[in-house]
Formats: C-alpha cells, sequence, structure tokens
C-alpha cells in the first residue's frame, strides 16, 4: 500500500476546513489512517524601545494557544467524524514548521495549505516540502476537494522531478487523462519529446494512460504555462518536483516552486 497514513495540517485560525475535506478523501481513496497535525507558539517579544511583558500577560497568551489548538482538533475530528478508525490528533507549542517536519516521520503523504502569515501560528508550505521528505500537497484557499481524474506532470529530467513522478503513481494510476510537459524551445523540441516518450513508457509499465505528451513553449513562467495547461485540460492536480536550496539556513525556491506555491489555482504534488 502506497499511502497508510495521510497527514493533514490544521491552522489554528479556523481556515483549515477545505484542506481536512482534501486529506479524508484521500484517505478514504487509500483505506489510510488519517492524522491531523497542528501547532503554534508564542512569538518572541521585542527586546528594545523599553518593551515589557509580565509573566500574567505570557501566561495568558500560552492559554490563549492551548485553547486555539483544541478547537484546532475538535475542527478536525468533526470534519473527519469523531467515530473513524485510524483517526489521530497531534500538537505541541512549537514552531509549526518544525513540528510537522519532525511528525512527518509517521505519514506517507502530507496535506497542508497554500499560503503562510506567521511562522509562530502557521506553517511555511515551501519549506515543509523542501525539508519532510515526504510528498506533500498543496491545497489552494477556497479548495476543499480533488478528484485528480485529469492530471498535469510537469516534467524537466532531474532527480526532483523523477522522486515527484514516482510519489504520484498511485494518484496517475487512478486517473482518467495524464499530460506530461516539458517547457522547451525549438532547438531542445525534439530531445523533450524524447525525454517524454522515455515518461510515457515507464509509466504505461505501471497501468497508467498517458496522453500526447507536450513540448510547451511560453514566453512567461514554466508555472504559468503548466496552470494554462490545467486549465485547458480541466486538471485539478499538477505534479512536479520542487527545487530549492539553503543559504544560511534559510531555503531559496526555484521560480516554478516559487510561483506553483504562490499562484496555483489547483492543487499541486511536489517532491524534493
Amino acid at each position: 500500500m502506497f499511502c497508510a497514513t495521510v497527514m493533514v495540517h490544521v491552522d489554528i485560525d479556523g481556515k483549515s476546513h477545505g484542506r481536512i475535506h482534501v486529506a479524508l478523501k484521500l484517505a478514504n481513496w487509500f483505506s489510510s489512517d488519517l492524522i491531523g497535525i497542528s501547532a503554534a507558539i508564542l512569538p518572541p517579544y521585542p527586546a528594545e524601545n523599553g518593551y515589557f511583558v509580565t509573566l500574567e500577560a505570557i501566561e495568558r497568551e500560552q492559554c490563549d494557544v492551548r485553547a486555539a489548538l483544541a478547537r484546532a482538533e475538535a475542527s478536525f475530528r468533526s470534519i473527519a467524524g469523531a467515530d473513524r478508525k485510524g483517526l489521530e490528533w497531534r500538537s505541541d507549542n512549537e514552531f509549526p514548521e518544525f513540528y510537522v517536519v519532525s511528525e512527518a516521520r509517521a505519514a506517507d503523504l502530507l496535506v497542508v495549505g497554500r499560503q503562510a502569515e506567521d511562522v509562530a501560528r502557521s506553517l511555511d508550505p515551501g519549506s515543509v516540502v523542501l525539508r519532510a521528505g515526504r510528498p506533500v500537497i498543496v491545497v489552494p484557499p477556497n479548495i476543499d476537494t480533488l478528484e485528480a481524474a485529469r492530471i498535469i506532470v510537469g516534467w524537466k529530467d532531474t532527480r526532483e522531478a523523477r522522486r515527484a513522478l514516482r510519489d504520484a503513481l498511485p494518484f496517475l494510476q487512478r486517473a482518467e487523462a495524464v499530460t506530461i510537459v516539458e517547457v522547451s524551445d525549438e532547438e531542445t523540441k525534439a530531445r523533450a519529446l524524447a525525454r517524454a516518450a522515455d515518461v510515457t513508457r515507464y509509466l504505461g509499465r505501471h497501468k497508467v494512460q498517458v496522453g500526447p505528451s507536450i513540448a510547451a513553449r511560453t514566453k512567461g513562467g514554466v508555472a504559468d504555462e503548466l496552470i494554462r495547461l490545467a486549465k485547458v485540460e480541466g486538471a485539478d492536480l499538477i505534479v512536479a518536483g520542487a527545487y530549492g536550496h539553503s543559504r544560511l539556513g534559510e531555503w531559496a525556491f526555484g521560480g516554478v516552486t516559487r510561483d506553483l506555491l504562490a499562484s496555483s489555482p489547483v492543487c499541486c504534488l511536489l517532491s524534493h
């Protein structure tokens, strides 16, 4: 079984209903256990300008965080069904990114939201993709379902794209239509189509039906082209490798990864 456990990050601000529904649907597809996870921590207080905080204020804010985590758990259990078998909840007083990346060892697939507003209370999806060592489905705002009947695969002949393709196999095997897309120019079009043919044969050996491959040319960004083709094909899932590197302890993202995280209107399955 590919996906024995799905883990979904639940924000403490109550904006996670859509992605919980997506994670629940995936867990039903794969007959998986479902783990809800949340974390938050008090933000650091500024030390300059005579800023002063009392112990009473800190204790009050810590109480507020615990109450918010309890509400997040209640929301998760209400949507998933309190009597569902294999249901689990994890939470802690910790930075969400650190906690989710650490606990990802318990899951096969992570489901997260797209936007991060406060690192002390919400999750940076890009950092999780690059650090978790698990495939991640990033769910845009206002999306609460995923059919994955039609899938766009953004191909580039790299380790990350190969990893994403392998991680996405259970979705590709369920799909009605899969399109392989590599952005190229006229000089490299033939080589791009040859690489896509190899990918098509590979997927065929895994019982995946692939339609005609596309060696796309674009004046805009690669992510823009993938999003455009997803709209044309009626796809609701984009599969792509995630690219980035650590610079002085912070992640710098490749352009395609950054743009998909910022603007894709459909779910993305990303692997690093």
